[in-house]
């Protein structure tokens, strides 16, 4: 059998040599060396689960149903879908990371299991490139910089030279927690904007900016705090009803849930692309022929149009893409957040 190549050191490559476009999956990553089985690789009909790290109803749950419904329904065994509500991911992912490689347990992962938990979490009970094989992108989701209707601010750029007129950190926002998408998010626009806030919502009795969304939208309502950086959907009625203003978008493109939201780049702020995703993933060591049988099923199943009405009802805009896609995506979404963590001066917790 090959040795395996080191993960880590194609993530580099792929995309300090600027080939990623080009680059075939590379053989051995992830996969045992096995050449593929001519029947259904998971023919046996064995129930196989898709762990994810959240509750029930949540965006990641309801993605994973839909992956599962595809995969029951095109690879003839059943998947089911089992939630670990928890902040981060990192037990449900050392749960599939400690699974046996054969096709059967599944991670819907993230930003934070695949890239951002190994930057910001001292003690990770799995490596992000070695214990993994990727298997298929699946969505994303933009994050919006929405202000209470008051703040004297109806541009982005008229938002950063209120920042900057005001000075560093006399501005506080809001997101959905330390190292959630929407904090990292305005981490990177800070930097790109030259501008610093600070992350802290000082709602009654002086409660930080953790807690539930429902919480943090009633601190905006209510003038107690008067940013945020979180997932779109979350406050798109609020938007459409006039009672918070969205200045941008954090998507490469406008989203389709809100298309009339600039993106940071319209906005003369340069390529800017900082969302949260979602992925497929799959034990290390998982054979070539498995990864490549739930890639494909998945990839096909995510490009029905029932599948893309059940994944649009959520928010989400979705990104099917193969397990090399996949790869490279984690590749160059390391790069871009370890940098940014770095530089905002985020240490592990």
């Amino acid at each position: 059998m090959t040795s395996l190549l080191s993960r880590r050191t194609l993530l580099s490559t792929a995309v300090v040599a600027g080939t990623a476009g080009a680059m075939a999956f590379p053989r051995g990553v992830g996969h045992a060396d096995v050449p593929p089985s001519p029947r259904d690789p998971l023919g046996s009909h064995m129930p196989s689960r898709i762990v994810v790290p959240f509750a029930a109803g949540g965006t990641a749950d309801i993605l994973a149903r839909v992956v599962a419904d595809i995969l029951s329904a095109r690879m003839g065994t059943p998947f089911t879908v089992e939630n670990r509500a928890e902040a981060g991911g990192a037990f449900s992912s050392e749960i599939v990371a400690r699974a046996a490689p054969d096709g059967r347990t599944l991670l819907m992962g993230t930003l934070c299991t695949a890239v951002t938990n190994q930057y910001l979490q001292k003690y990770l009970p799995y490596d992000s490139t070695e214990s993994f094989a990727p298997v298929a992108l699946v969505g994303e989701m933009a994050n919006v910089l929405v202000v209470n209707r008051n703040f004297p601010a109806r541009t982005l750029q008229e938002f950063v030279d209120h920042c900057k007129r005001v000075g560093a950190y006399k501005v506080a926002y809001t997101s959905g927690g330390p190292g959630s998408a929407g904090h990292l998010a305005m981490e990177y626009l800070q930097s790109r904007a030259e501008v610093r806030l600070a992350h802290a919502a000082p709602g009654p009795q002086g409660a930080p900016q953790s807690g539930s969304r429902a919480r943090l939208l009633q601190e905006l309502l209510a003038g107690r705090v008067t940013v945020a950086m979180d997932s779109l959907p979350t406050y798109l009625n609020q938007i459409g009803s006039g009672q918070l203003r969205a200045l941008c978008v954090t998507s490469a493109n406008r989203c389709f849930v809100a298309p009339e939201i600039p993106t940071v780049a319209e906005q003369g702020f340069g390529a800017f692309d900082a969302t949260q995703w979602w992925y497929v993933a799959v034990p290390a060591g998982t054979r070539r022929d498995y990864v490549a049988a739930l890639s494909e099923a998945i990839v096909s199943g995510l490009g029905q149009r029932s599948a893309v009405a059940r994944i649009r009802g959520v928010g989400v805009q979705e990104r099917p893409g193969t397990s090399e896609d996949l790869f490279l995506h984690i590749a160059a979404e390391n790069m871009k957040w370890k940098n940014v963590i770095a530089s905002a001066g985020l240490v592990p917790q």
